[in-house]
């Protein structure tokens, strides 16, 4: 089953270019571990929230808008697909990864077609 785990952190991780040496580390042994299971199949971190723009439709008008659609302390900084047996294996996989303890993951089942 797919999952897609999605990382977020406060503004001022989520803004920062590098992460710290150990945080680096950290992510480096679970991406190795990771791909040396198989399960994970793509991820990335994202461009800070400050960049993002917004579309809505509203009354058959687009409109968009710069930034992001909520104003939160928290942003989604990044996201891993991953490919599991199970829940309990998507949330063992989750827990390994440094942005657990630097903030939350979300880890939610694709619905599939």
């Amino acid at each position: 089953m797919r999952y897609m785990l999605i990382h977020c952190v406060d503004d001022d991780i989520a803004e920062r270019s590098h992460l710290d040496e150990q945080i680096e580390r950290e992510l480096s042994v679970w991406l190795e571990e990771t791909g040396a299971r198989g399960v994970r199949l793509h991820g990335g971190r994202l461009l800070p929230v400050g960049t993002a723009t917004t579309v809505r439709i509203r009354n058959d008008e687009v409109l968009i808008a710069d930034g992001p659609f909520a104003e939160t302390k928290e942003q989604v900084a990044g996201y891993d697909v991953i490919d599991c047996a199970d829940l309990d294996e998507a949330l063992e996989i989750a827990s390994k990864h440094p942005t657990a303890r630097l903030g939350t993951i979300e880890v939610r089942a694709f619905r599939d077609p």
